[in-house]
């Protein structure tokens, strides 16, 4: 039997909070496709670096987003952090590599990456699909061999 996995923390996030921070990720990449302005990838690689890390506090987005929240009326609805610390890791390798290929001036790189960044915000802000979830299993199994660590 196949078993999905995603990473598990003793912290818990408020989902709405977490869904706006994709919404906004999308609002700035598609602001960056039209505009190739490299501080909009710069400030999401600094915000995706604040929220994979213990500094989620710091986060510009995350503020934004309870604030909104909190503005609407939305009630908090309590989640795990785990699976979203992670996908804010996946967002530090993509917004990272949106700088790296813009400095580069690799234009095709920086819409592939922003396209497939993008779309996986997307579908975390509109449908609660969290990609990174899914990505996870192989990710554990790439760096925890089975059995390795078994006694």
């Amino acid at each position: 039997m196949k078993t999905a996995i995603c990473p598990i923390s003793d912290k818990r996030i408020n989902e709405n909070t977490a869904r706006g921070n994709a919404f906004l990720t999308v609002l700035l990449l598609t602001a960056y496709v039209l505009t190739s302005n490299l501080l909009i990838p710069a400030f999401l690689f600094a915000d995706f670096l604040l929220r994979s890390s213990d500094l989620s506090k710091y986060s510009p987005f995350a503020f934004i987003s309870a604030k909104i929240n909190q503005w609407l009326k939305i009630k908090p609805k309590y989640i795990n952090a785990g699976p979203k610390v992670f996908s804010a890791r996946i967002g530090v390798v993509f917004s990272l590599s949106v700088l790296i290929s813009s400095l580069l001036g690799w234009k095709t790189s920086v819409l592939i990456f922003s396209v497939i960044f993008g779309i996986c915000a997307f579908l975390e802000a509109v449908f609660a699909f969290c990609v990174a979830c899914k990505v996870y299993p192989f990710v554990y199994r790439l760096y925890f061999k089975p059995g390795i660590y078994r006694q």
